[in-house]
């Protein structure tokens, strides 16, 4: 039974992803910011186990998974968690830069460290979950997209350091996803919010899924994702 470790399991992109895993039949690690929140993404996700680690505070995730029961098998690590602030440089206040460099980027490094030495015994396989805003950036969405920038090149770096150890490293790039993160994206844009406009939360499940199954002789190394006509 393959087991995958989720981030941002608990709404969105990686809700649907969790679901899909566990009704195949996969074992599945939701990430909680804090014992309550564990709480509720269990009853929302019968049969997913939890560990509390607030991506927030990237600093304590090792001493945070030291109270806990690690497995001792992971499969896949899939980075799906992030936020998003906007705003134009002139405006950013300094908070709003580091939050956003430390869920979107620094914990995923850091997380990814803790648990490279099982990923490298299961042979397993990092995904990254990044966005459009990783390739190119545009008015108002600094932040954002130099943690994301910032994300691309970790998962460049790790494909590269990691490859020997039979690592596999996934980036997927999709464009606006119609998730609770969209609909707060337009609300700070000032703009009502059209779900049906944009890609499904579903369809970038299918591209994590099919980066997951691809046999072992071949490797997703990036996939960008685009709303269909």
């Amino acid at each position: 039974m393959p087991v995958h470790l989720i981030t941002g399991a608990g709404s969105g992109i990686g809700d649907v992803v969790a679901r899909r895993l566990l009704d195949r039949g996969d074992q599945v690690i939701a990430v909680a910011r804090d014992a309550g929140r564990a709480r509720e993404i269990a009853a929302q996700l019968p049969g997913a186990s939890t560990l509390v680690a607030d991506l927030s505070q990237p600093g304590r995730i090792s001493w945070a998974l030291s109270k806990q029961n690690l497995p001792e098998r992971i499969d896949s690590l899939l980075h799906i968690a992030g936020i998003v602030d906007l705003g134009a440089v002139a405006d950013l206040a300094p908070t709003l830069w580091e939050q956003q460099l430390a869920v979107n980027l620094i914990a995923p490094a850091e997380l990814t460290r803790l648990l490279l030495p099982v990923l490298r015994v299961s042979r397993g396989q990092v995904v990254f979950v990044n966005s459009g805003a990783g390739l190119r950036a545009h008015a108002g969405w600094a932040a954002y997209a130099a943690s994301k920038h910032g994300l691309k090149a970790l998962a460049d770096s790790l494909r590269a350091e990691e490859a020997e150890h039979g690592v596999r490293v996934t980036s997927i790039y999709p464009g606006r996803t119609a998730t609770p993160m969209q609909e707060r994206v337009h609300q700070q844009e000032g703009s009502e919010y059209h779900p049906e406009r944009f890609i499904s939360a579903d369809a970038v499940a299918t591209t994590i899924l099919t980066a997951l199954d691809l046999p072992r002789d071949a490797e997703i190394t990036d996939l960008t994702v685009r709303p269909g006509a």
